[in-house]
């Protein structure tokens, strides 16, 4: 299926890149700087004139062709870009190894710069770079490395590797065997592939984490990010609020400590969803937006660029909202005490004033109805207008503590990151806690607006911990007639969590830190 599914792709983008006038299209095999073969395609203006053009190079994603942008490149090079879409090293027919982001992966794209230079009508003073997932991160590190890359797009890429697959210390299962899986499907795995691959195999994802972690931060352009802002490197970012690979807080962090030409663009929908119908060459926001950063700062063009909003955000209902930078985004923040679950079916409310002095236990290792979905799945459903929804009344109260707000009766908007401080005390050393927030209707059928994982580690059994945790950032319409509700428990399946049978944790609110949620609601 996965497959018919590429071949499919491939032909579109094959068939968009005939339809544009202007374009030439061939095959090429580029050496890289150790002999490697790269197999790329490379796109061309044609009865434009002699040129020279501004040249865009696309590293593919992670297990994709580079057949993937072929239509995307048509379009660009009939608007005058030189386009090379080739595939990462160590996937299907280009040489090498997968290496994860490594050196030489990195160094590719100066070596297929240097090809282009030297065989297509390319400027020397006008580099962009660009790519989606394994692509968009590739184009960090490479101008990060070389200051040539005037100008890059980075869609559902990474800033923090660390950040995205083990946040707070809790794997990201779903996304490391999705990786891996389709690393091994597609590619030659490297040795720390390979090393990850046999961890994985048995299920072992907390030893996958382990022995990727020494060589993540090398992997993470946040690590030499200060390379960029001394470069003056123009750079666009684009995710998805419900990406389950790459999420959105590590890119937020990433966005805010560059300090040259930056804009940072979110929607609804999951790992390369958003984007992907503009890689084919179809109208796409994301893709109309990254052309005209190019046009700006590749082709000089007047198109406004450098005087836009810095942060644009797309609401599940399809609404735009665009602001100054990230503070502007989290202006307004509220903040509500939590009180204690109480009554028939325990739930604790929102207050204004503190509430402290509560405790309330709940089994580690249950499910409480509560869940983040399935990785890729669950995001693209919620793109196309589906949330992934829990009844909240119906939580089990005995596995997780819920908490709910007053009802709304005008309509409110939540954007930014909203933040959940709470005390946690375990009966064990090792802990896991989930924290979601919901929109409720009614009914109370909640949609999930957002959530995340947090683990304790060799703490001692029966000490409290206060934790403070960032939920991921999103942009959130919530009608009138609805409320919030917030439910914290043990037991998440897209991670490995450590929440064992038997095991219990307690929340609790002790007046040195009393339990909130802070939440940038207007």
């Amino acid at each position: 299926m996965r497959k018919l599914a590429l071949l499919a792709a491939c032909l579109w983008s094959l068939s968009t890149a005939s339809l544009h006038a202007g374009t030439s299209v061939r095959y090429q095999s580029i050496p890289s700087f150790d002999g490697t073969a790269i197999s790329a395609v490379v796109l061309t203006p044609s009865g434009q004139g002699p040129g020279p053009f501004p040249l865009i190079v696309m590293p593919s994603s992670w297990g994709i062709q580079n057949l993937e942008y072929v239509g995307r490149g048509a379009v660009l090079a009939s608007q005058g870009y030189v386009v090379i879409s080739y595939t990462s090293r160590g996937f299907w027919e280009s040489g090498g190894q997968i290496d994860i982001a490594g050196t030489a992966t990195v160094r590719d794209v100066s070596s297929v710069i240097d090809w282009a230079l030297a065989n297509t009508p390319s400027r020397a003073d006008a580099i962009g770079a660009s790519g989606i997932s394994y692509g968009a991160g590739t184009s960090l590190l490479a101008a990060e490395r070389d200051p040539r890359i005037r100008a890059v797009a980075a869609l559902s890429g990474w800033g923090d590797l660390v950040a995205s697959l083990y946040p707070n210390q809790t794997p990201s299962q779903q996304a490391i065997a999705l990786l891996v899986g389709l690393g091994l499907f597609t590619g030659r795995p490297g040795p720390e592939l390979a090393a990850l691959s046999q961890r994985v195999l048995v299920n072992d994802y907390q030893g996958a984490v382990d022995t990727f972690l020494p060589i993540a931060a090398s992997r993470s352009p946040i690590t030499a990010v200060n390379s960029l802002n001394t470069n003056g490197t123009a750079v666009f970012l684009a995710n998805a609020f419900g990406d389950g690979l790459f999420t959105p807080n590590q890119y937020v962090r990433f966005f805010n400590a560059l300090t040259g030409p930056k804009q940072l663009m979110f929607a609804h929908g999951d790992h390369a969803t958003v984007e992907l119908p503009g890689a084919l060459g179809l109208p796409n926001e994301v893709y109309t937006a990254v052309t005209r950063w190019f046009d700006f700062h590749l082709k000089r063009a007047a198109n406004g660029v450098g005087g836009e909003p810095k942060v644009k955000l797309k609401s599940q209902n399809g609404t735009w909202r665009s602001y100054a930078d990230w503070n502007a985004v989290q202006n307004g923040r509220l903040t509500y005490s939590l009180t204690r679950p109480s009554g028939l079916v325990p739930t604790g409310g929102f207050t204004s004033a503190a509430s402290t002095g509560w405790s309330y236990g709940v089994a580690a290792g249950v499910p409480s109805g509560a869940d983040s979905g399935v990785v890729i799945l669950s995001g693209l459903m919620q793109g196309l207008g589906l949330p992934t929804t829990a009844s909240i009344p119906l939580v089990n109260r005995l596995a997780g503590a819920v908490w709910t707000g007053p009802v709304s009766w005008s309509s409110q908007h939540l954007s930014g990151t909203p933040t959940v401080r709470f005390t946690l005390t375990p009966s064990r050393a090792n802990a896991s806690a989930m924290v979601y927030l919901y929109s409720v209707d009614l009914l109370g059928i909640g949609d999930l607006v957002t959530s995340k994982p947090v683990t304790l580690r060799n703490v001692t059994p029966g000490a409290a911990q206060t934790l403070t945790v960032d939920l991921e950032a999103t942009s959130w319409d919530i009608g009138a007639g609805r409320y919030l509700a917030l439910v914290i428990d043990t037991v998440d399946a897209r991670f490995t969590m450590q929440s064992p049978l038997g095991a219990t944790v307690s929340f609790s609110s002790p007046a040195s830190a009393p339990a909130q949620l802070v939440v940038p609601l207007r």
